[in-house]
């Protein structure tokens, strides 16, 4: 017979057999499902997008309008004087000239005045009070003196023809100024190609010394016969000059002899040019 200690023993074995199989029931992990083939977990590409249709297209961008500017109007003084063909078309453009800062101060343009087809052709240095006022050169005081110096060597004003190397008075009649002579230069030339005077008597140091393009003064230049494109110049005092300084009324007259004869003597050789 089985003793009792024996019977337990069993007992025991049989007891620890039954707990180890309800552990592993507890453990046990279902196993996973056969998956098909085509079901791989491989990552797959992303769909490539449709092609565009041709008009669905986006047009190129049209290139950027270009700005035209406005073109600038040129005011008549701003123009060359040589391309002037008359005294009234070279007045009538410069008749409002800022060229130089004298534009702006100016009462009146002072263009010139007298035969425009004088052979005589008298140049001064620039409009005083007077001239500014009344817009027509050598009108006061000084003007008065040039029509009996004139006069005296049978001139009339109304067969010559008078202007200014400027055609703007300076303010309190100072000297012209370099800027102001380089600015009105282009006219005055424009004006003697137009008038084609057969001889010039400057008026002053500073008109004889723009004229002939000389650094001497009147007292040096004066006594003798210059020239100025081919025409002969006369370079005497100006008459503003012998109001202040009576001593130069004797050269003056023989300046303006001078003038005569060689006017006479050029008119006797060709009257008809």
């Amino acid at each position: 017979m089985t003793s009792r200690e024996d019977f337990q023993d069993i007992l025991r074995r049989v007891r620890a057999a039954l707990e180890m199989q309800a552990i592993l029931r507890e453990e046990e992990l279902p196993l996973p499902r056969s998956q098909p083939a085509s079901a791989s977990r491989v990552p797959s590409a992303p769909p490539s997008p449709a092609p565009t249709p041709a008009t669905a297209r986006s047009a190129p961008s049209p290139p950027p309008l270009e700005r035209t500017q406005p073109a600038r109007v040129q005011a008549s003084w701003q123009s060359d004087p040589a391309g002037f063909s008359s005294l009234g078309e070279l007045h009538d453009a410069f008749g409002e000239c800022q060229r130089c800062p004298l534009g702006a101060t100016r009462t009146t343009f002072v263009f010139g005045v007298g035969n425009p087809q004088a052979k005589l052709m008298l140049i001064g240095e620039a409009p005083g009070r007077d001239e500014d006022l009344q817009g027509e050169p050598f009108v006061g005081a000084a003007g008065q003196l040039l029509d009996k110096i004139l006069l005296a060597v049978n001139f009339k004003r109304e067969e010559v023809y008078i202007a200014n190397i400027l055609k703007c008075r300076p303010p309190g009649n100072r000297n012209p100024e370099p800027l102001e002579i380089a600015s009105c230069s282009p006219i005055l030339a424009r004006q003697i190609e137009l008038i084609r005077p057969r001889i010039l008597c400057t008026l002053g140091s500073f008109a004889a010394k723009t004229i002939l393009q000389e650094k001497e003064g009147i007292s040096r230049l004066r006594g003798r016969i210059h020239y100025y494109r081919g025409i002969p110049v006369v370079p005497t005092f100006h008459p503003a000059a012998l109001l202040r300084n009576p001593a130069w009324k004797k050269p003056t007259w023989e300046d303006v002899q001078l003038l005569r004869r060689e006017y006479d003597r050029l008119l006797a050789e060709s009257p008809s040019a």
